[in-house]
This record gives structure tokens, C-alpha cells and sequence, in this order.
């Protein structure tokens, strides 16, 4: 229990819909609103994604991210960690533009590409906010999140070369930590590298200890004392998993991104409240939560001083 924890907070993402839950933030001034409770409740770092302000859709719009980052930045210190996942239905060019520009500390990278499937969602609901909804779950049948090598290395220049951003290397099966192994023996990509193991989706591996144990085994052999881990537990896992990766020594991610529950058959009312428990339960089995600049030191990030908003 010596290691304090990275404790994570994934805010809106490109998963749920705003029909799902009236919780879900969707406007800039929910967005940050919901980022900055987040990190009042102890978050270290904050995983941003943007939306069509009108209509709650995945957006890649910069004007949107300036919108809520600034505010955010100006509240709080929490490591602010943009993604470049945006939504598996964009362009590599779309989901580049604002990061690239924005040039934050932290960016999420998906390491290989894989099936996202959205689709079995859209049968739980009925009643859609938004005629976009149902079409953009169901188009995940037949769409694959692209992310090459070669979108991985223009990822590394871009964002990492050119703006000194460090990595959550998103890794949705075992696969995808042979390829950061690959890149740390190429010293295309350096130590301390930071793992997200992200379990439950679709099309990766699933959200169970049994697998959980798996990708963290692989990441020993694989990388040695090099790494650190965290992880993403969609759905109902969320909670369990989250608490047995800081039990195995790793760290930790919640949200309304990755989950819109509670606990079963209630739907949490702010990422403020998934960060409150999880925060609860390991303050309860004697582990501390790390404050953002330790959470910096920790992933070797270069400095909110550096970032371009």
C-alpha cells in the first residue's frame, strides 16, 4: 500500500447517449461544471471528450473543447487528458485536431484497432432525446476503430515529439500491450509508460478478474518495472475491477464514460459521486489517492504551464 493511487476520471466520452441517462454531460458549461466536481472529489486526472452542444454527439470540434477547458484549467489542478479516441465513427484527422493544437499533458491512445460494438445498447431503449442516436449505435456493427501502426506513430509525432504530451495507452486486449512493447524496445516511446487496461468493450477483451489477471501478467513480461497500470471497467464492473487493479498495484478510472450506474438499477447523478465511492472504498482499505502533481511526477508529465489553452 506504499504507492499512492492515480485516480482517473472519465467525464462524457463518445460511448453513451443522452438518451441513456439526464445525468450525461453534454453542453460545455455541464462538461466542465462536471470535470471540475470531479476533481473537488479527488480525481488526479480528468479524461475530456467534446459534444455537439445542441445535440449531445460525439464532436471533435476545437471551439467546443475551448469552450470548457480553460474553466476547468482555471478551477482546479487536476491533470487534464484529452482524448484522441474521440469516437470510433471520426477521422484520425478529426480526432487529432483539437489535441494537436490544444497541446494538453496527457492524451488517451488506443493501441491497435479493434471492433466497438455499440450496437447490443440501443435495444434497451426506446424513446431517443435525438434522431442520431440509434443510427450511430447500431452503424458500430459494421465500423472498426481504426488505429494502424502508422496512426499510432503520427500520434506519437504530433502530440508527443512536437508537444511533449506523455500517454494512457488505452489497451482493450492483450495484443495491444505488445504493441507498447514493441515501441518501448524501439525507444520509440520511454519509461514510466502508463497502461489503461480498458475491459468490457464489444470487440476487446472482457471485464473479469480472470482477464484482468491475464493482461496484468502480460504487462510484467512484457515490460518489466517499466510500466504502470490502470483500469477501465465498463458497465457494472466498474467498482470491482477498479478496486482489485489497486489491490494488484495499479491504479484506477471511473466515470460517466465508462459507466452511467452506481450500482445496480441506479443511475449515478455526476462523476462527482462515482469518484466519491471509489475514493471511499480505497481510503477504507488504507490506500491514498494521489494529489495532480503527484500524479504528474508519477507519469513524468512536462507541466500545466506547457499546455496550449
Amino acid at each position: 500500500m506504499s504507492h499512492k493511487i492515480i485516480l482517473t476520471c472519465a467525464v462524457t466520452g463518445s460511448i453513451h447517449t443522452p438518451s441513456m441517462s439526464p445525468y450525461l454531460p453534454v453542453t460545455p458549461d455541464e462538461i466542465a461544471t462536471s470535470a471540475i466536481e470531479a476533481a473537488q472529489a479527488g480525481a488526479s486526472v480528468l479524461h475530456l471528450h467534446a459534444r455537439d452542444p445542441d445535440t449531445g454527439r460525439p464532436s471533435s470540434d476545437i471551439d467546443v473543447f475551448r469552450q470548457f477547458l480553460p474553466r476547468i484549467k482555471d478551477a482546479t489542478d487536476a491533470v487534464i487528458n484529452l482524448t484522441t479516441g474521440g469516437s470510433s465513427q471520426m477521422t484520425i484527422e478529426q480526432r487529432l485536431s483539437a489535441p494537436a493544437e490544444l497541446a494538453p499533458e496527457m492524451c488517451s491512445l488506443n493501441m491497435g484497432s479493434i471492433n466497438f460494438g455499440l450496437f447490443p445498447m440501443k435495444d434497451r431503449f426506446s424513446d431517443w432525446k435525438h434522431d442520431w442516436e440509434e443510427p450511430f449505435l447500431d452503424n458500430t456493427r459494421d465500423t472498426v476503430f481504426k488505429n494502424t501502426f502508422h496512426d499510432i506513430e503520427t500520434i506519437f509525432s504530433m502530440l508527443g515529439d512536437a508537444d511533449g504530451a506523455r500517454f494512457e495507452f488505452e489497451c482493450y486486449d492483450v495484443g495491444h500491450i505488445q504493441t507498447v512493447a514493441f515501441y518501448l524496445r524501439q525507444n520509440r516511446i520511454q519509461a514510466p509508460v502508463f497502461l489503461q487496461f480498458v475491459m468490457g468493450v464489444l470487440g476487446g477483451i472482457d471485464a473479469s478478474p480472470q482477464s484482468l489477471m491475464y493482461m496484468k501478467e502480460t504487462a510484467d513480461r512484457l515490460l518489466g518495472d517499466s510500466y504502470q497500470f490502470s483500469v477501465l471497467a465498463a458497465g457494472r464492473q466498474q467498482m470491482s475491477l477498479g478496486t482489485m487493479s489497486v489491490i494488484l498495484g495499479g491504479n484506477v478510472r471511473v466515470g460517466l464514460e465508462d459507466s452511467l450506474m452506481i450500482k445496480r438499477g441506479e443511475l449515478a447523478v455526476s462523476n462527482a459521486q462515482q469518484v466519491t465511492v471509489i475514493r471511499s472504498v480505497l481510503e477504507k482499505l488504507g490506500y491514498e489517492i494521489a494529489t495532480p502533481d503527484e500524479a504528474r511526477a508519477m507519469l513524468a508529465l512536462k507541466g500545466v504551464d506547457k499546455v496550449g489553452f
